[in-house]
């Protein structure tokens, strides 16, 4: 409990008073480091017989996503409790409008509600928005948390990304300087359905890419062509690994790889 926190010591306080007062708690859980953080300092606030960590899995998530979660959760010392949501058979979430996580938060809090709550006797759920979401327009899932009442502390403690990734290394967490790892349905343009065919296909060609030693990828599906965004330090060695990048791609599924240069 001798952390140094640093300038984030208050945020951190504020954190764990929030969570202090309650007696059991779940929290919506992905592996990122602003789930994780969330989930450290509710054991802090708790201790670890208290707290539950609840992952969704579904064909959105992806099997090296869900490995990395169930890893960063032992870490931390927290069970996970694998929640199987169904959005895919949701019609307003295959459609992917601008509204898609409102759907994919809703059906994951709603399973919660239905499936976790009592057999885990947990009294509240908590999830990781940070205050930075909190200011951008465009996190529909946030109107989800407030339908079912989801805390989200680490916003209402003013910790944006920069804070929660420093109290996530003064904490030790192996996710804290991983980057952001939204849904492979994010990969999908909206209004383009998504299925599990198209997800199957950005998976694959991410893991691949991996295998080749790119740090950070994304996959987006248009179509037979998969449009690939890499960093920025790594575009000339894509350059240079040409062929290998196509042949990941075309092993996935598509027919053509294009390499986004913006």
């Amino acid at each position: 409990m001798d952390t140094d926190f640093g300038a984030d010591a208050a945020a951190v306080e504020r954190v764990v008073g929030q969570l202090s007062g309650i007696g059991r708690l779940g929290v919506a859980f992905s592996g990122g480091v602003d789930s994780a953080t969330l989930l450290a300092l509710a054991v802090r606030a708790l201790g670890p017989d208290r707290v539950v960590a609840l992952l969704g899995v579904s064909p959105s998530l992806a099997a090296d996503e869900r490995t990395a979660a169930h890893a960063v959760a032992g870490h931390i010392g927290v069970p996970v409790v694998e929640v199987a949501t169904r959005e895919g058979e949701r019609a307003e979430y295959r459609a992917n409008g601008p509204d898609r996580c409102f759907h994919c938060k809703d059906e994951l809090f709603t399973t919660i509600g239905q499936e976790v709550v009592q057999r885990y006797r947990l009294d509240r759920i908590a999830y990781g928005e940070n205050a930075d979401d909190v200011r951008r327009p465009d996190r529909p899932g946030a109107r989800a948390a407030t339908r079912h009442g989801v805390l989200r502390p680490l916003a209402d403690a003013g910790m944006d990304k920069a804070a929660v990734r420093r109290v996530a290394r003064a904490l030790g967490l192996p996710c804290a300087d991983k980057p952001a790892a939204p849904c492979l349905a994010s990969r999908i343009p909206h209004h383009e359905p998504v299925i599990p065919q198209k997800l199957a296909q950005v998976e694959a060609a991410e893991r691949a890419l991996r295998e080749l030693g790119f740090t950070d990828s994304r996959v987006r599906h248009h179509g037979e062509v998969a449009r690939v965004e890499l960093p920025t330090a790594e575009l000339a060695r894509a350059v240079e690994l040409r062929e290998q990048v196509r042949r990941a791609v075309v092993g996935a599924g598509f027919r053509f790889a294009a390499l986004d240069l913006a």
